[in-house]
């Protein structure tokens, strides 16, 4: 099973969720649930932690991090920081290919010896699971969804995405604003003014 098989189950369930991704499957969400409440993190390993402080700032609003084992694994000093502050409108995905895909699939720890699920009960998640099957994932992210609590799925899944998907027509500068604005509108709030763009 590829990541999309797990995402595609999900699409109904996530409502108006802000969900927060990097590389391949940012193509994939963006393809199931286009929207400008979509926000793609540039930099490997940021997509825990920006989604916990989306989270944090706006916490009825609930909050999806799309990660992957490469990623996770590249901030797991954030890990220990987001069970501390343990806001309860994060969900946490993890899908575990065993390799830095983008990159060449070099393998990465979770091929040998790393548990990612145990790594994060470890660090203080108190809701850390794995989900075998598509079904399976679908089933424990409707209860962590209504358990309100941070929670954690990570799913093992194989490379490679279905053919045919559109590509993400923007940089992440463009999305960065749209995304802003998204907010801006559905949270009735003034974030960023006119000014404020020549300092960003």
């Amino acid at each position: 099973m590829q990541r999309f098989d797990f995402l595609k189950t999900i699409v109904a369930d996530s409502q108006d969720a802000l969900v927060v991704n990097t590389g391949g499957a940012t193509r994939e969400w963006s393809a199931l649930r286009p929207s400008d409440g979509n926000f793609k993190t540039r930099t490997l390993g940021l997509v825990s932690s920006v989604a916990c402080g989306i989270a944090m700032g706006l916490p009825h609003r609930k909050v999806i991090a799309i990660d992957g084992d490469g990623a996770f694994l590249m901030n797991l000093c954030g890990l220990p920081t987001i069970a501390w502050r343990s806001p309860r409108n994060l969900l946490h995905l993890v899908f575990d290919n065993q390799c830095y895909e983008a990159s060449g699939a070099t393998p990465t720890a979770s091929s040998a010896v790393a548990d990612l699920v145990g790594l994060a009960k470890a660090a203080g998640y108190k809701n850390a699971c794995w989900a075998n099957t598509p079904d399976d994932f679908r089933r424990e992210f409707v209860n962590a969804w209504n358990r309100n609590e941070l929670s954690l799925i990570a799913a093992k899944c194989d490379t490679g995405q279905p053919k045919n998907l559109p590509r993400v027509e923007m940089d992440e500068v463009e999305n960065k604003y749209r995304f802003i604005r998204y907010l801006e509108q559905t949270e009735k709030r003034r974030i960023l003014s006119a000014a404020d763009h020549g300092r960003h």
